[in-house]
């Protein structure tokens, strides 16, 4: 009977990976211009940053393993250069998963240091970021003076910023998720306050003609992303008066009223982030 359990299990797992991976063959990446030589990636995961030039294609982010072919080859629609910079904003997979194939083609990998730790802790032999940075690094290339700068404990603890002040635009990862809740990941280290500092990091270093390319939904303008910092303080607000009012932590799960003003619970019910979701979440940060 455990030989028969075990087998069940690794065959549940084995077709589990199949189907995932027959998804992201139907996958199609797609690009759009966003500012001057910067562009976005479209597809399954987190979204991609590219900065094209004469010293390389500076990439950030690099979606799942299984779709690097096909951001390669649309790659070749925008430079015959190589991706030769690439960096993770932080270690989730829907980011992370393709560093293997882009160390392979010769691409130096840059992130954060705990991102190189997460990496590594979760035993990820190849594709490790190569150079790694504590609060921030800056490049100098393809006509861009690139900004690498760490944001503490928001998405998660290895988050970091990218911005092109030539260029105009900065890539927040998953610290902004345009058109969505938060996701705050607590178990990798983030926080509410964190993300709230993020946004405000992020804000100062832009105008309102900036371009943003958020982790996650379309790209974004300075009212959006200052639009979601204001969602984060304002849920921030709610659920600590609803703490301090002695509130328990099922009725202020319960409590939509707490969120409402941004998304109703029936908007977001197929999200990855939910009502109830972003509500535990700001709990279990804010009780702390």
């Amino acid at each position: 009977m455990k030989n028969f359990l075990v087998l069940s299990i690794l065959i549940l797992m084995i077709n589990t990976s199949l189907f995932a991976f027959q998804d992201l063959e139907d996958v199609q990446i797609e690009i759009s211009p966003v500012n001057g030589n910067v562009y976005i990636l479209q597809g399954a995961g987190g979204n991609i940053g590219v900065l094209t030039g004469e010293d390389g294609i500076f990439m950030i982010d690099d979606q799942f393993a299984p779709l690097s072919a096909k951001i390669i080859e649309k790659l070749k629609s925008l430079s015959d250069q190589p991706v030769k910079f690439l960096v993770n904003t932080h270690h989730h997979g829907d980011h992370t998963g393709g560093n293997p194939n882009f160390e392979e083609e010769d691409a130096l990998i840059f992130a954060h240091e705990n991102v190189r730790k997460r990496l590594n802790k979760d035993s990820l032999s190849t594709g490790l970021p190569v150079v790694t940075f504590n609060e921030k690094i800056s490049l100098h290339l393809n006509n861009n003076d690139v900004m690498l700068i760490h944001v503490h404990n928001a998405h998660t603890d290895g988050d970091a910023l990218i911005y092109f002040p030539q260029s105009n635009v900065l890539h927040t990862g998953d610290t902004f998720f345009n058109g969505n809740f938060p996701y705050i990941d607590l178990r990798s280290g983030g926080s509410v306050n964190g993300a709230i500092e993020a946004a405000k990091k992020g804000l100062s270093l832009i105008n309102e003609n900036s371009k943003i390319i958020p982790g996650h939904g379309p790209i974004a303008s300075y009212s959006d992303y200052k639009s979601y910092l204001h969602m984060l303080e304002s849920i921030k607000s709610n659920v600590l008066q609803a703490i301090n009012s002695g509130k328990s932590e099922s009725e202020i799960v319960a409590d939509e009223s707490l969120t409402r003003e941004f998304y109703s619970d029936k908007e977001k019910e197929n999200s990855f982030i939910t009502g109830p979701k972003i509500r535990q979440t700001f709990y279990d940060s804010l009780k702390k």
